[in-house]
């Protein structure tokens, strides 16, 4: 079987891309062919990779690609969540579709319409600019019908207050908003953990980190999932500057450099709720409206939520996020024995943009090799 991997600007890892068809379907059967996997990266010194993305030409005739995502948890080779979604590795994956002959070359304004298994995200990935070794997306995450915007708030309201602390005992109550879209997040004002500047926000260290892990846990426990699973997302948003907001989020299994695609959008929509904390902070600084100016310590992301008036509440009909950049990295030969009984690996991959025809297929450091972003 040959793995592709595709890094998508602004995302913690690569994202390894695999064949579906050559896969199991149902989750018993796929997590140890998923471990072995695993551990083969780990042995060949690509064990930070801990995005996977299942990728197959849809069978649905309204969409192009069906796209599966399993994020690698800390603790063991074989500990995988299959709940979360993942934007930057929906366009990981894109990249590595067209590159792979399963999408047609994509020209400027072409839209590529990804069926999200895991929670039935419409997500279309629209081609602003092609460049020699990377393409640049506006990633559209469009809700079909139209959502209220109140049915994305998880508890029903827009403000919880969590008990921060081991269970069974009396923790601080911490106020946070717990939201919805593209995968479920937590987000709490900077100002409630002191952090009263951008540059206090940004360079945040292990106390900062620790304390949002609490709050992420106690959100995990109000939610009933599991604790050392990869949602609820959390995310920590401040205003320190006029017409925009400042934000700083956690991956697995550490900071995220800048914000997920999921929580970009997550993020706006909830500044269109009245009465979350997204959308308390961002009147607060001005930072109001369709378009959202997001900061964060690997730079500036612009996200649109798309909010239309109904007699029985705002209704959300999409949300934006501009220029996102993704390009391949690599391939390699995972070898016949992770492939399944009765599958056959097939013969070598044809030649995509950017790249020079050697492949490495014996070694991960084909997979983690960085490619030209122009």
């Amino acid at each position: 079987m040959i793995a592709h991997t595709a890094q998508a600007v602004g995302a913690p890892c690569p994202t390894l891309v695999l064949d579906a068809d050559l896969l199991p379907a149902e989750e018993p059967a796929l997590r140890p062919v998923l471990t072995r996997i695993r551990e083969w990266l780990q042995a060949t010194g690509s064990g930070g990779v801990l995005k996977f993305a299942l990728i197959a030409v849809s069978a649905h005739p309204l969409f192009d690609l069906d796209f599966r995502f399993v994020q690698c948890l800390p603790g063991g080779a074989d500990r995988f969540d299959f709940a979360a979604n993942c934007g930057h590795s929906v366009l990981a994956a894109v990249v590595v579709a067209e590159q792979q002959g399963l999408l047609p070359r994509l020209a400027p304004g072409g839209r590529v319409r990804v069926r999200v298994l895991n929670n039935g995200d419409l997500v279309v990935c629209e081609l602003a600019e092609a460049r020699s070794r990377s393409r640049d997306f506006t990633v559209h995450f469009v809700q079909s019908p139209s959502v209220p915007v109140a049915d994305l708030l998880l508890t029903g309201r827009p403000a919880d207050l969590l008990a921060v602390g081991r269970p069974g005992t009396a923790g601080a109550a911490q106020e946070v908003s717990l939201v919805s879209l593209g995968n479920p997040y937590v987000f709490l004002d900077a100002c409630s953990l002191g952090i009263l500047t951008e540059r206090q926000l940004f360079e945040a260290g292990d106390e900062v980190f620790a304390q949002l892990a609490a709050v992420r846990a106690a959100a995990a426990r109000r939610l009933g999932r599991p604790v050392d699973g990869a949602l609820p997302k959390i995310a920590v948003v401040g205003g320190f500057r006029p017409g925009r907001l400042h934000v700083r989020s956690l991956a697995v299994p550490s900071w995220h450099p800048t914000l997920a695609v999921t929580g970009a959008i997550c993020l706006a929509a909830a500044t269109a709720i009245p009465g979350t904390v997204p959308q308390r902070v961002a009147v607060r600084t001005d930072a109001t409206g369709p378009q959202v100016e997001v900061e964060t310590p690997g730079g500036r992301t612009t996200v649109t939520a798309a909010v239309r008036p109904s007699p029985g509440g705002d209704l959300l009909e999409w949300v934006s996020v501009g220029h996102k950049v993704a390009h391949p990295t690599g391939s390699a030969d995972l070898g016949a024995p992770l492939v399944p009984a009765g599958r056959m690996a097939g013969g070598p991959a044809p030649r995509g943009y950017g790249e020079s025809g050697d492949r490495s297929r014996s070694s991960a450091a084909g997979l983690v090799r960085s490619s030209p972003r122009g």
